[in-house]
C-alpha cells in the first residue's frame, strides 16, 4: 500500500520547539524522502474551537500564524497539502456517523482526553467538559478517515487517539462488512526525548502555560527563556544532576556534534558533557549559556524565513485554499463511500427501490 500522510496542528497560537522535535522535524522529513501517494497537513480549526468557543477571533487569527511555521521549517506546498478542517465539508458528516460506534464511556477514559481536560481545568469547572472536547477522539477519527491515512506523524501522546481511531475503523468495517476505512498507524521521532519535549517549567510545553520557546522568537527572548530554566541547587564542586534536567533534556533534543566544534570545543559531544557535569565543576548558568547558543542556532534560520514568507500572505492563504479544495474532493469521495457501505446513499437506485416497493 502507498502510503498516505495525515497530520496538523491545531490554530490556537504560533508553533514551538515541542511542535518542532516532536512532529515538524518527522513531516519535513517524510515530505523530503517522497515515500507517499499524498501527504495532508490538516489545520484543525474546528477542533480548536472544542476548548476555545468564547474566543473564536483566537483561532482566526492563528490560522496564518500556523501556516508561516509550516513553511519556515521547510514543508513545501509543492510536495504537500495544506487544508483548513472547517472547510471540508464531509468531516462533519463523517464524526456524526462515528459517534454511534463509540460510547461516551470509552471516549471520557481515553488517556489523552483525561490529561486534556485535567490540564485545561474541566474536571474542576462546575459546568462539566463540553460534548465537543470530549467527542475530540471521534473527529480526529473522522480526519484521518476521510483522507483514508495509514501514517500519522505524532508524540506519543497522541498514540490513544490513533488508537481509538483504529478501533472506530474496524467496528465501522465490520459492521458494515466493507473494507473503505483504511488503520492508520503512528510515526513517533526515534528520538525518546523528542516525543514529550517538557516545558521550560517541566510542566507539559503547552501554548496555553506560556512555558514555551517558539520558532518566532527572537533571541533575546530564548536568552531569556533558557535563563529561565530551574536548576537543581548545589555547589560548583558538587555532582551535577541529569535526571529531569530540563536544560538536558533540550540538549538531548537539538544539540549535534558540530555545536560543540562552535560553542564548547571542550567537548566533543553530548556524552563528554553529562560525564564531566556528573563530576562536578561544571555551573548551571556555563549549561545553559551553550543552550542557549544551540536554541538560537536552531531558530533564526527558521525566525528569518518566517519574516520573509510574512511579507506575501495572499501566495499563502492561495496555498491554503488550493489545498482544501483538493481536500474536499478525496474527502467527499470517501464520504459517498461511506454512506453507501452503510446504504443511507438515497439517489436513483434508492428511488427506483421506493418506487418499485409501493406499486
Amino acid at each position: 500500500m502507498e502510503n498516505i500522510i495525515l497530520t496538523g496542528d491545531r490554530p490556537t497560537g504560533r508553533l514551538h520547539i515541542g511542535h518542532y522535535v516532536g512532529s515538524l522535524k518527522q513531516r519535513v522529513l517524510l515530505q523530503n524522502e517522497g515515500n507517499y501517494k499524498d501527504f495532508f497537513i490538516l489545520i484543525a480549526d474546528t477542533q480548536a474551537l472544542t476548548d476555545n468557543a468564547g474566543n473564536p477571533q483566537k483561532v482566526r487569527d492563528n490560522i496564518v500564524e500556523v501556516m508561516l511555521d509550516y513553511l519556515a521549517v521547510g514543508l513545501d506546498p509543492k510536495k504537500v497539502t495544506f487544508c483548513l478542517q472547517s472547510e471540508i465539508r464531509a468531516l462533519s458528516e463523517l464524526t456524526m456517523y462515528y459517534m454511534n460506534l463509540v460510547t461516551l464511556p470509552r471516549v471520557l477514559r481515553n488517556p489523552t482526553v483525561k490529561s486534556e481536560v485535567k490540564m485545561r481545568g474541566f474536571d474542576d469547572n462546575e459546568e462539566g467538559v463540553p460534548v465537543g472536547f470530549a467527542t475530540y477522539p471521534i473527529s480526529q477519527a473522522a480526519d484521518i478517515t476521510a483522507f483514508k491515512s495509514n501514517l500519522i506523524p505524532v508524540g506519543d501522546d497522541q498514540e490513544p487517539m490513533i488508537e481509538q481511531t483504529r478501533e472506530i475503523v474496524r467496528s465501522f468495517n465490520r459492521i458494515y462488512n466493507t473494507d473503505c476505512l483504511v488503520e492508520c498507524k503512528s510515526f513517533l521521532p526515534e528520538n525518546n526525548v523528542c516525543m514529550r519535549l517538557p516545558g521550560t517549567d517541566n510542566a507539559k510545553m503547552s501554548k496555553s502555560l506560556d512555558n514555551c520557546i517558539y520558532l518566532s522568537d527572537e533571541d533575546d527572548v530564548i536568552k531569556k527563556k533558557v535563563n529561565s530554566i530551574a536548576s537543581f541547587p548545589r555547589a560548583l564542586e558538587e555532582p551535577g544532576i541529569l535526571e529531569n534536567n530540563i536544560a538536558f533534556i533540550y540538549l538531548d533534543a537539538f544539540v549535534t556534534d558540530e555545536h560543540f566544534k562552535k560553542y564548547y570545543p571542550e567537548f566533543n559531544n553530548l556524552d563528554e558533557l553529562k560525564s564531566s557535569y556528573q563530576k562536578g565543576g561544571i555551573g548551571d548558568g556555563t549549561i545553559k549559556k551553550f543552550l542557549c547558543n544551540v536554541m538560537i542556532d536552531t531558530i533564526t534560520p527558521i525566525r528569518e524565513k518566517r519574516k520573509e514568507l510574512s511579507k506575501n500572505v495572499e501566495e499563502i492563504l492561495r496555498v491554503l485554499e488550493d489545498g482544501t479544495r483538493k481536500a474536499n474532493t478525496v474527502a467527499d469521495q470517501t464520504l459517498k463511500e461511506v454512506k453507501e457501505a452503510m446504504g443511507i446513499n438515497y439517489d436513483d437506485t434508492f428511488k427506483k427501490e421506493q418506487i418499485e416497493k409501493y406499486n
